[in-house]
């Protein structure tokens, strides 16, 4: 059949079509929607929060990530060598007029791909997909209506201002470091104290290890002392085959149709995912929780999730992202409202209405881009302020839904290769997504410096959209466009 969106007129090839406000509503397992606009520009929306989300030429084909061995960690791995433009969950093709022919699944486990003649979506089972062309602003913002009735909502008030261990120390902390640093951040308004990776034996094995003599009640303990609600991170669907929870239990462990074992990634030297279906990997990950919930952490970021959404065999024979979102269902009853859930390497539908927050770009960094990995692996999820910078604007869309996460600012002029303007950049890409954190060890701050994240962090400007990169931002004005060019 054919539809007119806007006065265009789109055939249409699904199992129901119904109008609603701004667009359509189509029905169905596949969906396929006809245009005319020929080889244009596609909005590519990657799998989970690193994976790319950007506007793509379709005069080139897709490169595959390099080497093999990362794609699991940076994007669906099922559609890795798919010669089509494609992404998760929602794409577009930009039209003659600057408009782009929107299509946007409403449940999770969907795939949208693109060419010159057509925008189809695919899913795992039967779902529902919004169709609309329009303006990014007004077709987004009229699809997250949609979501927020079919998914929910959740981070509606203000973001916590956070220090995170790892951009300053990365995996070399300690609780004598940690104590240390509670002890600096006196007189900055920050309100989460979060041990990043480091603090756990193994990944698998989520205990203290010898760097933590006391126990992580003793962090905990100290950071509520001093205003702070404590934070932690753990990456509770990976693990790594070193680990005793490997060794004990090896049947938990996603694998293929031929019985092996499902690489969850080349992090840590190879991780597997666990089979969050199987009932006694869903009580060990509520005693898990509850367990960190009893050494006194009330912000968990949990990370590396996407592995549990792997393709694979599962024992409950569930969709893969119905699996992970099952799980983290499970992770938020555990965990009480009251906790704050920061996911991260999340697929992104899925998470929505169950996480407060969630990361949305790859890892920042100290220097501004990642040309080897981005350039010559076809990776753009390598860590940089560049790659976090462009994925984190395309995403900005999903602030009605979640907290939005762009990751970390930096302040510090010790140990970076960025300059003050590039800095600048990232604090105020921070305050357009209303997600506020640092990593800066307070003693790598000068005065000056200091002063400048204090300011930073209490700042509450009145924040107005100028356009899809542009903003102004209390009295002036940002314009994120250059900086997306390299």
């Amino acid at each position: 059949m054919t539809i007119n969106l806007q006065g265009h007129e789109f055939s249409v090839n699904a199992a129901r079509v119904e109008e609603t406000l701004g667009g359509y509503v189509l029905g169905g397992k596949t969906v396929q929607i006809g245009h005319s606009f020929g080889r244009t520009r596609y909005f590519k929306h990657g799998w989970q929060s690193w994976s790319e989300a950007a506007w793509v030429s379709m005069k080139e084909n897709p490169q595959p990530i390099q080497p093999p061995e990362r794609r699991p960690q940076c994007d669906d791995p099922a559609y890795a060598l798919s010669p089509a433009h494609g992404g998760s969950g929602l794409g577009a093709i930009e039209g003659f007029d600057g408009r782009m022919l929107f299509l946007g699944a409403l449940r999770p486990g969907a795939r949208i791909e693109a060419d010159r003649v057509s925008l189809k979506g695919q899913s795992e089972r039967e779902n529902e997909w919004f169709v609309a062309y329009g303006a990014w602003e007004s077709v987004l913002a009229r699809y997250t209506e949609l979501l927020a009735n079919t998914l929910g909502v959740r981070g509606q008030n203000p973001a916590y201002r956070v220090w995170s261990s790892w951009y300053g120390f990365y995996s070399n902390i300690s609780e004598n470091l940690m104590l240390e640093v509670l002890s600096g951040l006196q007189g900055l308004p920050f309100e989460v104290f979060q041990l990043d990776d480091g603090w756990q034996q193994n990944m698998g094995d989520w205990e203290p290890n010898h760097k933590f003599p006391s126990g992580m009640q003793t962090i905990a303990l100290r950071a509520q002392s001093l205003g702070l609600r404590p934070g932690l991170w753990l990456a509770p669907f990976i693990v790594r085959p070193s680990s005793g929870l490997f060794k004990e239990h090896p049947n938990w462990f996603l694998r293929d149709e031929a019985g092996e074992l499902v690489s969850a990634g080349s992090v840590w030297g190879g991780t597997y995912g666990l089979d969050v279906t199987l009932p006694a990997v869903q009580d060990w990950l509520v005693a898990l929780v509850q367990k960190v919930r009893g050494w006194g952490y009330r912000y968990l970021k949990l990370d590396f999730l996407y592995a549990s959404a792997l393709p694979a065999v599962r024992h409950g024979g569930e969709a893969r992202e119905d699996a992970y979102r099952e799980a983290l269902r499970l992770i938020r009853e555990a965990a009480g409202p009251e906790v704050y859930i920061l996911v991260c390497g999340a697929p992104i539908l899925a998470s929505l209405g169950l996480a407060d927050g969630i990361r949305i770009g790859p890892d920042v960094a100290p220097f501004w881009d990642n040309e080897d990995r981005r350039a010559l692996l076809h990776d753009p999820t390598g860590p940089s302020a560049y790659g976090a910078l462009k994925t984190s604007l395309h995403r900005l869309w999903l602030r009605p839904l979640i907290h939005t996460d762009p990751d970390v600012a930096y302040f510090r002029s010790r140990y970076t290769l960025l300059t003050p303007e590039q800095r600048q950049v990232l604090q105020d890409l921070a305050v357009v997504s209303g997600f506020k954190a640092t990593s800066d060890p307070p003693a790598w701050l000068d005065g000056e410096e200091r002063e400048q994240l204090r300011e930073w962090l209490e700042a509450n400007p009145t924040l107005t959209p100028l356009g899809r990169y542009h903003f102004k931002i209390g009295g002036r004005e940002m314009d994120f466009e250059p900086y997306l060019e390299i």
